[in-house]
């Protein structure tokens, strides 16, 4: 059965290498940013699987009821890193605090989905499709934002990059979207696991496709994934003081770095990490969350400092499907909740400083009692990132149903 480049791209994966040391390998490629006219500006979605614990991320320690809710899970006050009096940081996550004295960071609390799933599947699926409650949106919010942008004249095949074997629910849609896995895997891959992992097939789809989207570009992107393979990775040297962790989100964000640094064109980028269903032990200053939280803001922070200048065009989003329950449990965990906490990094970010309304956490402000109540919804914070960094004001068309207009913006873009 034929099938075209562009119905590849949307619904397979492309597995490429980890890239290497590319400074200047594309500054001759037919496609380059600049060729393209594709703005420069890009947005970075991390989406944290399995609920994260907002309240032990970014800790309310000036909150008698938190220490109240939890006695034996509680971040002490005197070993939290403090940020405005109120608010402050998991002293596992001590490599954010520069980014939020140099204003790079801010912090969005009581934020997330309004739908009251405590499914995870469900209400990742919701945040993904960037339309709550509705389970009939058959593409991504981050797919449609690329579909209101200005269409350059030609396409970069790395325009919608996501890290890992195959096309998250955000990108999926009608703008292709390409999946990028490890070093040792290049090949085709994805929501198909028969396709053949060959690249020789790859080319072969490039040269017979008559798909003018990308027509004139398939041989040059063919050309610079085989020179992304060829490369000797271990060339490839972080900027100084970028120190990534070893592990899979590390990894992530090192290749995207390089990726984005080789100037292929990403415009939309999205990575994930797991490992935040913490029911059973989730630990204080030390144990299972400390560990995640530790991984997940090193790696982050190196991917921050290994961007350098880019950094000034980049915005980082982070967000988690619901948070956890403001009270422990009986195992000296948390169960599923409700709001949580997002972090907004970039160039344009107005950070320092902790957005939204705080609800309280005394038993009457909980919501079904239980949980931090939202004040803010994800899709005020991404509809911020998607009109005033990308440029793309429909924002009717990527969050339909949601009246998203600039009013009810956070204000924390310059």
């Amino acid at each position: 059965m034929s099938i075209t480049r562009r119905v590849f791209l949307r619904n397979s994966a492309m597995a490429v290498v980890g890239t290497a040391a590319v400074p200047a390998f594309l500054t001759r490629a037919a496609y380059g940013a600049q060729a393209l006219g594709i703005s420069n500006k890009r947005l970075v979605v991390i989406f944290q699987r399995g609920a994260a614990d907002g309240l032990n991320i970014v800790v309310p320690h000036a909150e008698p009821d938190y220490y109240a809710m939890r006695p034996s899970i509680n971040i002490p006050r005197n070993q939290v890193i403090d940020l405005d009096g109120f608010f402050g940081l998991h002293p596992s996550m001590s490599s954010f605090e520069p980014l939020w004295r140099q204003g790079q960071l801010a912090i969005v609390h009581a934020a997330g989905s309004p739908d009251p799933s405590r499914s995870h599947f469900d209400a990742q699926d919701f945040m993904e499709s960037g339309t709550p409650g509705v389970k009939a949106t058959e593409d991504g919010w981050l797919n449609r934002t690329l579909r209101g942008l200005p269409e350059p004249q030609d396409k970069s095949s790395f325009r919608a990059v996501a890290m890992g074997s195959s096309l998250p629910r955000a990108l999926s849609g009608s703008e292709p979207a390409i999946a990028m896995n490890n070093i040792n895997d290049f090949g085709v891959g994805g929501r198909n696991p028969s396709a053949v992992p060959l690249a020789n097939t790859f080319e072969a789809m490039y040269d017979q496709s008559v798909d003018s989207v990308l027509h004139g570009s398939g041989q040059q992107t063919f050309d610079a994934v085989r020179m992304l393979k060829s490369a000797d990775p271990s060339k490839y040297k972080p900027a100084a003081g970028a120190a990534y962790p070893r592990g899979h989100f590390g990894d992530s964000l090192r290749q995207l770095a390089q990726l984005i640094k080789a100037n292929v064109g990403v415009q939309v980028a999205f990575a994930d990490v797991g490992g935040w269903d913490h029911h059973v032990n989730e630990g204080s200053t030390q144990g299972q969350i400390a560990n995640v939280l530790g991984d997940f803001s090193q790696s982050l922070a190196a991917f921050w400092i290994d961007l350098g200048d880019l950094g000034a065009d980049t915005v980082v989003v982070t967000m988690s499907e619901f948070g956890r329950t403001a009270r422990e449990n009986g195992d000296r965990g948390t169960d599923h909740g409700h709001a949580n906490v997002m972090f907004v990094i970039g160039g344009p970010v107005k950070g320092g400083r902790v957005y939204g309304r705080w609800p309280g956490l005394d038993s009457s402000q909980l919501y079904e009692g239980r949980d931090l109540a939202l004040t803010t919804d994800f899709r005020q914070v991404l509809g911020e990132a998607v009109a005033k960094h990308l440029g793309n004001t429909a924002l009717d068309q990527v969050f339909p149903g949601f009246d998203n207009q600039a009013a009810g913006f956070l204000h924390l873009l310059a």
